[in-house]
């Protein structure tokens, strides 16, 4: 039987070993649960609803242990996993609160003996692979709608975060779904790829530009729908109007949250030249006071890279920022001691023929760069193929306004990063994928509207 072997990011040590999937048991699993979803749909929404208010429970319930599992296997800071699972909550009574009203009937018209509704059908059945840095957000954002609306889920966790993916699974069992329609596939990129051959309905990705490619191009053939929640190399504007010191602490922790292994993670910084030179050292000042070490110290604020390879593609990029004529403030190394940890790096004189200004990090590195004008920001904000999150900073609401609404990402920010909120859809421009999730729009991607013309007989 196939295994999985689970890893411990901190220390490097495996830490268990678990069943997982093959091709076969993912046919299997797909056939089960398109044989269950029918019943599923036919449920009252009120049923669904019952099933995601006791997982909210039961995630409550248990949050110290998943948080202590979460840690385990990512190498995210234990303070940081319990914000996660904290964080998940209010997700889930959104989703609770507005999946009905998303998918009621909607009456458009009615006249001349002419009645025309739409109606919201689900998908079927749903295949979810998903990410390992969030792995408690990633996943329920796709899961809990999907659910809700009627569908059955494929749903494949990282194979870095396995062990999160199967607890998600048994709480909604232990909440009354039935089993049959929540499956989780246990593996890696083989069991994915057996996961997307399997006769579904749509698939929900969420991971590198590359493997979003791949997917997208082994169903463009079959017609099924596809969204895919990608990479980001996302931009942050500081004006010459900041609160320097207060603008530095705020982009430092979108940059560093999470060890920088976040979509939406600052990766690169413009900063008016009349406020360069103070950013850049509270910004530094910022970064050195953050506490790197074990990730079950509460105290802990940086932890492990969840994936040892990260580490040569960090040390790549401040490489190559270095020989082209950058300058490494602080970090710039794998970290001391055991484990995959990467030291919390700033570097600054960057500009746009470094990998570091172009490519996705995913790690504790930023790149900061002198600008002169609100034009050259933007310019530069807007050369990539990404398009998922940018911000500026200034006091000036206006501007601000002025400034985004030039910028080509999913969200934008004013005065804040890193930030996610169930009420706003979550999608990306470019490279950044196709498709969204949160919002009601994030409920309703998960079925296919239906128009009906009815007629009364004359």
């Amino acid at each position: 039987m196939p295994t999985l072997h689970i890893h411990n990011p901190s220390t490097g040590a495996m830490i268990d070993t678990i069943p997982a999937d093959d091709a076969t048991s993912v046919a299997t699993k797909a056939a089960a649960a398109r044989a269950a979803q029918p019943a599923w749909a036919a449920l009252p929404m009120a049923d669904r609803l019952a099933c995601i208010t006791r997982f909210r429970a039961a995630v409550v319930a248990q949050l110290e242990a998943l948080a202590a599992t979460m840690t385990r296997e990512t190498g995210k800071p234990i303070s940081l996993s319990r914000n996660e699972l904290n964080g998940l909550l209010p997700r889930l009574d959104f989703f609770v609160e507005q999946a009905e009203g998303a998918v009621r009937d909607e009456h458009v018209f009615d006249g001349g003996g002419m009645h025309e509704q739409i109606s919201h059908a689900p998908l079927g059945v749903v295949a979810n692979i998903s990410a390992w840095n969030y792995p408690w957000f990633v996943g329920c954002n796709v899961i809990v709608p999907a659910l809700l609306t009627g569908n059955a889920v494929l749903y494949k966790p990282s194979e870095h975060a396995a062990l999160t993916g199967l607890a998600i699974t048994r709480l909604l069992h232990e909440s009354c779904v039935p089993a049959d329609v929540m499956q989780c596939v246990v593996g890696g990129g083989a069991v994915g790829a057996a996961l997307v051959e399997q006769r579904i309905d749509g698939l929900f990705f969420t991971g590198s530009h590359a493997t979003g490619q791949r997917i997208a191009a082994a169903l463009a053939t079959r017609l099924v729908k596809v969204q895919l929640e990608l990479g980001g190399k996302d931009p942050m504007y500081v004006r010459a109007d900041v609160d320097v010191k207060a603008a530095a602490e705020s982009l430092a922790d979108g940059a560093m949250y999470n060890t920088g292994q976040g979509c939406c993670s600052v990766e690169r910084i413009y900063v008016h030249a009349a406020v360069h030179d103070a950013f850049v050292a509270h910004f530094v000042d910022t970064v050195k006071a953050m506490k790197a070490g074990d990730p079950m110290d509460a105290g802990t604020y940086i932890g492990a890279l969840t994936r040892e390879p990260q580490i040569a593609v960090l040390q790549a990029q401040v490489d190559d920022a270095v020989a082209k004529g950058a300058q490494v403030l602080c970090g710039g190394r794998r970290s001391a001691g055991p484990g995959w940890g990467f030291e919390p790096t700033v570097v600054a004189n960057c500009n746009h023929t470094m990998e570091l200004m172009r490519e996705e990090s995913f790690g504790p590195i930023v790149g900061i760069q002198k600008v002169g004008s609100d034009e050259e920001a933007v310019a530069l904000m807007n050369d990539t193929r990404y398009g998922l999150t940018a911000g500026v900073y200034t006091k000036d609401e206006a501007a601000a306004r002025a400034l985004l609404a030039q910028v080509n990402a999913g969200t934008v920010y004013w005065n804040c990063c890193d930030r996610v909120s169930p009420r706003l859809p979550w999608s990306g421009v470019g490279d950044s994928g196709i498709g969204l999730t949160l919002s009601t729009y994030g409920i309703q991607t998960f079925t296919r509207p239906k128009a009906w013309h009815l007629r009364q007989p004359g």
